[in-house]
């Protein structure tokens, strides 16, 4: 039987044959499973057919474009998805963090950046099998009537409604409250949530930051649980209780 934790299944979906092949076999010379799509319908019949771990999902596709099936996608479920852009088309990378992709890579790209990135959301995102075999002796972390669960990586409002994150807005929930009451910087989130350096003019921690207001605050124009520091950062204000 395929161990699914030590080989991920990655879908690649782009309209580019040649992408297409190069990735499927570079990614399986590094121990990967691989699946490819062409567009949104053969993406679709993929996700039906099998297991898939992690999607790589071209912007620039026929039919529905990468932003439309991004957003599906995350109204669907939480699977991982990082977003392959044309070089320089920043508003594109920000809408697809806002549409809820993990991270964004611009074409043309170097295949073993992209691996990195892949290992990296990955790790943001274990298989339930690896949330349940989890030996933490702290169990949740509970702050203002909310209550993030660490086995599960969920979070939960009141104690039973689930409110769905990705995982990126997880990773950037859970540094916050591993570092309640104290200013983080975006290059120290930057590297909590994602371990690589900001890039000049890279606001995906800002994106993600506004996905998470709307989520866990009363009013996401004025927050009061992640406020932002001037020149500084942000802070999260609440107490947090270790359970």
């Amino acid at each position: 039987m395929e161990n699914r934790i030590s080989k991920p299944r990655i879908l690649v979906v782009d309209d580019d044959r040649e992408i297409r092949d190069l990735l499927s076999q570079f990614l399986q010379k590094h121990d990967y499973h691989v699946s490819v799509a062409a567009d949104g319908a053969a993406m679709w019949a993929a996700l039906n057919r099998e297991s898939i771990d992690l999607i790589v999902l071209d912007l620039m596709l026929p039919g529905d474009d990468g932003l439309t099936l991004c957003r599906q996608l995350r109204n669907a479920n939480n699977l991982p998805i990082i977003m392959l852009t044309a070089l320089g088309e920043d508003t594109d990378r920000i809408v697809g963090l806002e549409m809820g992709a993990d991270d964004y890579l611009a074409k043309p790209f170097n295949q073993r950046e992209l691996l990195a990135r892949i290992k990296a959301v990955l790790r943001r995102s274990p298989s339930p099998a690896a949330a349940n075999s989890s030996t933490h002796s702290i169990q949740s972390l509970n702050f203002e009537g909310w209550s993030l669960n660490l086995q599960k990586r969920e979070l939960y409002r009141q104690g039973d409604v689930l409110v769905p994150l990705t995982a990126g807005e997880y990773e950037l929930l859970l540094a916050f409250l591993e570092h309640p009451q104290q200013v983080l910087n975006r290059d120290q989130l930057l590297d909590l949530t994602k371990g690589r350096t900001l890039m000049p003019f890279d606001r995906s921690i800002d994106v993600q930051i506004s996905r998470l207001r709307r989520k866990v605050e009363p009013d996401s124009k004025n927050p009061t649980l992640i406020k932002t520091v001037r020149s500084g950062g942000y802070i999260f204000t609440a107490m947090v209780e270790k359970h």
